[in-house]
């Protein structure tokens, strides 16, 4: 019986951040699984797809953007249809329409009327997974994987890290994850420049804090550029600088981070102080976009494609890829490449960079705790960590979306060279590639996806960081930690937005950091680290 509970169902409301959607599929017998294990060395047994069932099971996903506009329901999705084709299990869909996914997760928590599964981030479910298990809305999945999903099973088996990352201190599995098939996945974002720019002032590629000043200066002073480097500040301020872009020279970055045995938080740090004092001479320079604190997508996208701005920080497919032919229709000679994470000095190596987790519960598959047909949904999500699963939601319909060339899997010109749509639009109708979901994520994609070489250089030169050695691991603190936690961040992220808005703009004194600090410790950030101690101590038991 779902305990309905009204102050955590407000709870929910505050810190849902939904993860991407889900997707349907096909096919016949699965073979092996997707390490290559034989069904018959896996203890639980295999499906034989198509499964034979009279059972329609229901399924709750937030629609990815890229649908968006594009079908009127999930239902249209030919990749939808052709998971229920191959797996022989029929699926009626529900997903809230365009930005209503936290009010309807809400509502349908609170009514306990709950789908067979549930596509969400339960890592940020006030009290985490277990909390979600202990209040009766999702099931404990260690019995269902055992028996029921052998491809799982065999893979977090031979992947003891992942196995790590995809359950509670308590050892609990609690979603099918999304999983990345290799490293070469985890790093798709960091600066990008304006290059002809750079060749026609005669610069190169800034690598150093003092290069990035001067080459702002010249954008500004030489090219006209009004906001000359411009961030996207939704909706977070400097949304995208989390991972450490800039304030990474000074050892930075704005979250927590490993050095030296401790846990730290980088905007209580003397390098974060640093930072604050380059963008705020930057900003009274007129090097920063005066829009700083609302920069939106829209805004930036303008910017860019006006010539406003020749620097940003963002993603090589849904930045390069997308800006590079709006430029090109204007000046064919214009060109846009990826930067190195700056550095103080010439020749470091960066200390912070993008570089996600190799198992990220956005997108993952909760199993509701009120279904009647859990064995069932687990075989149906089971199917795509198979190798013909991980085929279907990586390259869709062979014949259709792909074909394959001497053993490579080759997009098609539906998706690469679509007259009316490009290329995330069409692939998000048929794979899942260009987002989340239960499934292990193949590179090949990649390889393709970044048409341009210069998104593949921009990703080497984004690799190239230490960030694993700093990077914090996926920790789960106790339910009752979650739900402090939760709290005192809360509190804590407002007060950093604010400190970094206000000194940044020059609303307060550099000085003033002093006093943020101060505030930060009287909320109890001090109790943050010590839980993120303790959670981390746990994980190491795993």
């Amino acid at each position: 019986m779902l305990k309905k509970n009204k102050k955590l169902v407000s709870a929910i409301g505050a810190t849902i951040v939904m993860s991407m959607l889900l997707m349907a599929c096909s096919s016949t017998m699965v073979p092996k699984t997707a390490t290559g294990i034989s069904e018959s060395e896996t203890s639980g047994a295999a499906a034989t797809y198509p499964i034979k069932t009279d059972k329609t099971l229901t399924y709750w996903a937030e629609i990815t953007q890229n649908l968006i506009g594009v079908v009127s329901s999930l239902d249209d999705v030919p990749l939808f249809q052709e998971w229920q084709k191959r797996t022989g299990v029929p699926l009626k869909f529900s997903s809230p329409t365009a930005n209503r996914g936290t009010e309807s997760l809400n509502v349908m928590l609170a009514s306990g009327d709950l789908p067979d599964m549930i596509e969400y981030n339960w890592l940020t479910f006030p009290g985490g997974p277990e909390k979600a298990i202990k209040d009766g809305y999702i099931l404990r999945l260690n019995d269902i994987i055992d028996k029921n999903a052998p491809n799982l099973k065999a893979y977090l088996k031979d992947h003891p890290d992942i196995d790590k990352m995809v359950k509670t201190d308590n050892g609990s599995y609690y979603a099918f994850p999304f999983i990345r098939g290799d490293e070469y996945l985890a790093t798709f974002q960091g600066p990008i420049i304006r290059k002809d720019w750079l060749d026609e002032l005669g610069l190169s590629v800034p690598t150093t804090i003092d290069e990035w000043t001067a080459t702002l200066r010249a954008f500004k002073e030489k090219k006209g550029a009004t906001a000359p480097l411009s961030v996207f500040s939704k909706p977070r301020v400097l949304n995208d600088f989390v991972n450490g872009a800039f304030a990474g020279a000074y050892g930075v970055k704005r979250d927590f981070y490993m050095e030296n045995g401790q846990i730290k938080y980088g905007p209580m740090e003397k390098g974060f102080r640093d930072f604050l004092a380059l963008f705020r001479s930057w900003y009274a320079e007129g090097l920063l976009d005066k829009n700083i604190a609302t920069a939106d997508g829209k805004m930036l996208d303008a910017n860019i494609a006006s010539g406003a701005t020749g620097a940003t920080v963002y993603s090589a497919g849904g930045g390069i890829g997308k800006w590079q032919p709006i430029l090109e229709a204007k000046d064919k000679n214009a060109l846009l490449v990826g930067a190195p994470y700056p550095v103080l000095k010439k020749g470091e190596t960066p200390k912070f960079g993008q570089k996600d987790y190799l198992a990220l519960m956005r997108g993952s598959v909760g199993v509701s705790a009120n279904s009647k047909n859990a064995e069932l949904a687990a075989k149906l999500l089971d199917y795509g960590y198979s190798e013909e699963g991980r085929m279907l939601f990586n390259f869709g319909i062979e014949g259709v979306s792909y074909t394959m060339q001497n053993g490579y899997p080759k997009y098609t010109d539906l998706i690469m060279k679509n007259p009316k749509m490009a290329p995330a639009q069409v692939m998000s109708q048929y794979n899942r590639a260009t987002y989340y979901g239960p499934f292990i994520h193949d590179k090949r994609y990649l390889e393709q996806y970044y048409e341009l070489p210069t998104q593949l250089e921009a990703k080497a030169k984004w690799e190239n960081t230490d960030e694993r050695k700093y990077q914090l691991p996926a920790v789960t603190p106790t339910p009752e930690e979650s739900a402090e936690f939760a709290k005192i961040m809360a509190d804590i992220d407002t007060l950093v937005d604010e400190m970094t808005l206000k000194i940044i703009l020059g609303a307060e004194p550099l000085d003033s950091f002093e006093k943020y600090i101060d505030k930060m410790k009287s909320l109890k950030i001090g109790r943050v680290l010590e839980i993120q101690k303790m959670a981390l101590e746990r994980y190491n038991k795993r």
